[in-house]
């Protein structure tokens, strides 16, 4: 199978790389450093499991999505509709576009963008780090669900041979929302801190905070009709066992001086809650602290200055 992956970050580079390293063609289209060292070297693959360099093709361009099969897509959230327009002109009429990135509506919000193609959300459990250009860190998961399709069969049983554990569910969105509620428990906190979730969660007062921000969000999602499988307090209380290294990719964005996917997480629900009538004051003001805390000093300075 051709692959190409669309935005190659962590989560794109781990799950290509995984399909490469099974024997599948993948290009990695992604910032010229980046591709620079995975053509001059492979990508290093440095997992829970193995420690290789995996070769396969890079490019900076989205003209390398041509004649591909499968396209992970795996840009960051603000960026899903002027990436799916670049993508347009090269994609084959039959190539299957997974989205795998946070919040609940990039597929659709996708699939508005490539009308002539079928866009299927992915739900996303790994916990991956750039370590820098061309080195992918792994620290644990790697799971999928995606949605159903005329192909999410096919293409879930090649995930799963590739050592990709992947499951299609007509349910994908529930567990969309389910992700974004532990995305909303942890991530703004992780930046706050700049804690990784194994530190920040038997802090004293954390977890009766964590439970409380899911609380708002499961009240969001009712008030919309989702239905959210599952024991989301157990799978929040998981996160920092089965990750407990891991910074959020929001932490990871601000330390790298970053735009956040915030608007997207917190403020999604923030948006949702607003428009239903639902109170998210929690959620509130972990948006606003991380807005804030990703604005430039200078923005900062100036806003301070004109209390």
């Amino acid at each position: 199978m051709k692959v190409a992956v669309m935005g190659a970050g962590a989560v794109g580079c781990y799950y290509g790389g995984m399909l490469a390293r099974a024997g599948h063609a993948v290009v990695l289209i992604g910032r010229p450093a980046h591709v620079e060292a995975v053509r001059a070297h492979g990508l290093r693959m440095q997992t829970t499991r193995f420690d290789e360099q995996v070769p396969m093709e890079a490019a900076t361009g989205p003209e390398a999505v041509a004649g591909a099969d499968l396209v992970l897509f795996c840009v960051k959230s603000p960026d899903t509709e002027s990436a799916g327009e670049q993508l347009r002109p090269h994609l084959p009429p039959g190539a299957l576009v997974l989205s795998l990135q946070n919040g609940v509506d990039n597929a659709q919000r996708l699939q508005a963008v490539l009308p002539q193609q079928t866009v299927v959300p992915a739900v996303v459990y790994v916990a991956t780090e750039m370590a820098g250009p061309g080195h992918l860190r792994h620290h644990g998961r790697g799971e999928l669900v995606i949605g159903p399709s005329a192909r999410s069969t096919d293409v879930a049983q090649t995930l799963a041979a590739a050592g990709v554990p992947t499951e299609v569910s007509a349910q994908a969105i529930g567990a969309l929302w389910a992700k974004l509620i532990l995305n909303c428990a942890y991530n703004a906190l992780s930046a706050i801190t700049r804690q990784p979730y194994g530190v920040l969660y038997p802090a004293p007062g954390i977890q009766p905070t964590l439970r409380a921000i899911a609380d708002e969000c499961l009240a969001v999602a009712r008030a919309d009709g989702v239905q959210v499988p599952g024991d989301l307090y157990a799978a929040v209380d998981a996160i920092a066992a089965t990750m407990p290294a891991q910074f959020s990719s929001t932490a990871q964005d601000l330390m790298r001086g970053k735009p956040t996917e915030i608007d997207h997480i917190n403020g999604y629900v923030v948006r949702r809650g607003d428009a239903l009538g639902v109170p998210v004051p929690l959620n509130r003001l972990l948006h606003s602290l991380v807005k804030l805390l990703e604005a430039p000093p200078a923005a900062r300075s100036t806003e301070s200055s004109g209390r």
